[in-house]
């Protein structure tokens, strides 16, 4: 993996520690030569990843539609900043430019983006690793539900494995390096949808 999306939150939630999580993956990314691909704002949670990454000595590539940058959120000082003409372009950029997807904390368009990513697995428009950080216990609702879509069956077996969740970031890395692509639901067989 040379470059990750990574996708989280333009907020700054009261608790510091989730700050402190995404500066810790930006600057994880960046020692380990990973290059962050990411939203492009300067806010939240997204403006700490990109801090630690580019203070860490990483790239940066920020993706951000062209409202957002009237809006004053841009994060000038990535290493590379897009400017898309909306949110359509910015997740096929997203997807154009990155070897896979890391999700951290992060709200609507969070989930926005991790939703598609799968979806995306799912139905072979892409066949890269899907990861999420479930810093702080954040996750474990999503999970939950997660799991519950699978027992039930709206997530075929075939794909259970397609969101990669791990509370420890290291190892979240390592699992997605080694990740093997699922079979897309346009290459099943009839008896197997």
């Amino acid at each position: 993996m040379k470059r990750l999306a990574v996708y989280c939150g333009s907020a700054s939630p009261a608790d510091p520690r989730y700050i402190e999580v995404a500066a810790h993956v930006g600057r994880t990314l960046a020692e380990r030569g990973i290059s962050v691909v990411y939203g492009g704002g300067r806010l939240g949670l997204m403006g700490a990843v990109a801090t630690a990454a580019l203070e860490a000595g990483g790239e940066v590539i920020g993706v951000i539609p062209e409202a957002l940058v009237s809006s004053e959120v841009a994060n000038r000082e990535c290493t590379e900043l897009r400017v898309v003409a909306n949110m359509h372009e910015r997740k096929a950029a997203f997807t154009d430019l990155s070897d896979g997807f890391l999700t951290i904390p992060g709200g609507v368009g969070t989930m926005d983006e991790l939703w598609e990513a799968i979806s995306w697995a799912q139905l072979g428009y892409h066949a890269k690793p899907v990861g999420l950080l479930n810093a702080c216990g954040f996750y474990d609702h999503l999970l939950a539900f997660n799991r519950h879509m699978i027992e039930v069956g709206f997530i075929r077996e075939a794909h259970a494995g397609i969101m990669i969740a791990e509370n420890d970031l290291d190892l979240l890395l390592t699992r997605m390096a080694a990740h093997v692509p699922h079979t897309p639901i346009f290459a099943m067989k009839a008896s197997d949808l």
